[in-house]
């Protein structure tokens, strides 16, 4: 089974990138409750078989679709060696919970965050916005009529968020952004003046790092100056783009996040670790503590034994049962080193950069949003929504390349999110082939 998938790995590129799986594949998943035992090498034919083809795909180089790491063997099998311990990380006296820390302790000295400063691995960055919210909503003691501002291109998790602690989404406003897709800090502060004077109380400012359409980077600088003055709590969703400090080259462009109340971020994007990790960081370790610290008697604490070791990560976060994803993520960092993974990170991007121009050079498409970092929006000019869902369809049914559509400013665009290690330009010009290709069978099927 090892070696299925070292193989698989080693010869990704030979595969379409994503094909559709037959009903033949998809019936073997319609069968009742077995009531006996499967031999495990049937078992393993019937994933290589029905399974590995036909999964989303984004191990392959040729992926640009949604926002989707590659993952490596080392954090493959890093991901057995934490199946076979079986370990619980909800808490106990362990060594386990030690590579956890250890993993939050690097990412708060990456990310300027102080002494003090809390954190729990969580599934992703959904996942753990709602660890910052609900600490941000605990820490507030006035509770009453509280407002959020995101940018108008923040994620969907910001609204999701608040719906799940209780503040309800429909305090959330979401602010306009400039023609580089970054919030609009003059009309968030005329919403907040606005807000005030209603009698509401502005309490959440939501920062991106790397929009989910787009890639723009908020102004996180300006963002911190205004939380400060208006006494709110800063939040940074860098699911995408927070890791991108380990590039000398783009951390400049995140100044401010050291400043935030709380990070929201990946570790299976641009870390390249395998599904699932992100990780909640608050600056205040006491008040995470405070809003999660479970006192049940069954978790009473001791000071030594399998109950020592206190505090716990389930002191931090929703989840008791928790399993050892930390040791991916410190396999893959360890492994790798920081600045090796702040070169994939630039090689993202120069990628990115030699797609815009390859855009700029083409007869038929245009770019559709200015490129921040690794993430490439573009039309087929003068053409409508639907002939540009069409293209992105035909594209991932041919298996050369898997882009995806972005929506900006309501109008459909191709949307190449370039995040794999193994990604090379051979697979940014088959992209375009695979354009062209899709563009000539639309007009084909439009004089039809």
């Amino acid at each position: 089974m090892l070696d299925s998938m070292i193989d698989y790995q080693q010869r990704i590129d030979q595969r379409p990138v994503w094909q559709p799986a037959p009903d033949p594949a998809r019936a073997h998943f319609s069968s009742p409750l077995p009531q006996t035992g499967t031999p495990l090498g049937v078992l393993h034919r019937r994933f290589v078989e029905t399974i590995l083809p036909y999964a989303v795909g984004n191990a392959h180089p040729g992926f640009m679709g949604w926002v989707h790491g590659g993952g490596t063997p080392v954090g493959m099998v890093a991901e057995m060696l934490a199946a076979g311990l079986n370990a619980n990380l909800g808490g106990r006296n362990q060594i386990p919970l030690e590579v956890e820390r250890q993993v939050i302790r690097w990412m708060r000295q990456l990310f300027g965050f102080p002494r003090g400063t809390g954190g729990v691995l969580t599934s992703g960055t959904s996942s753990a916005t709602i660890v910052a919210l609900h600490t941000a909503r605990q820490a507030r003691t006035d509770r009453r009529h509280l407002v959020a501002y995101a940018s108008e291109q923040a994620h969907g998790c910001i609204a999701r968020a608040l719906e799940v602690i209780g503040v309800g989404a429909a305090a959330l406003r979401r602010i306009a952004v400039d023609d580089r897709f970054q919030i609009d800090t003059a009309a968030l502060q005329r919403q907040i003046a606005a807000d005030r004077k209603a009698g509401e109380t502005p309490w959440l400012l939501v920062g991106t790092a790397g929009t989910v359409n787009s890639g723009a980077i908020d102004n996180l600088a300006t963002l911190a100056k205004i939380a400060q003055r208006e006494r709110m709590w800063l939040h940074i969703d860098g699911a995408l783009g927070a890791p991108a400090m380990l590039s000398p080259h783009i951390a400049p462009r995140l100044a401010g996040i050291e400043q935030a109340d709380s990070l929201a971020m990946d570790f299976h994007k641009w870390m390249q670790v395998p599904y699932d990790a992100g990780m909640a960081l608050i600056r205040d370790e006491t008040l995470q503590r405070s809003a999660f610290a479970a006192t049940d008697s069954y978790l009473q604490r001791e000071e030594s034994g399998l109950a020592a070791n206190s505090p716990w990560p389930c002191d931090y976060g929703i989840d008791l049962s928790r399993g050892f994803r930390a040791l991916k993520v410190w396999f893959t960092i360890q492994a790798f080193g920081g600045k090796r993974l702040g070169r994939v990170i630039d090689h993202c991007c120069l990628l990115a950069q030699q797609l815009v121009a390859m855009i700029e050079q083409h007869e038929r498409l245009e770019l559709a949003a200015p490129v921040s970092l690794n993430i490439v929006c573009f039309r087929l000019c003068r053409a409508d929504d639907a002939t540009q869902r069409a293209i992105v369809r035909h594209i991932q049914r041919s298996g050369m390349a898997a882009p995806s559509l972005a929506y900006l400013h309501g109008r459909a665009a191709i949307r190449a999110a370039i995040v794999n290690h193994r990604t090379t330009e051979i697979h940014i010009r088959r992209l375009l082939e695979a354009t062209d290709h899709a563009i000539h069978h639309c007009a084909k099927g439009a004089s039809a």
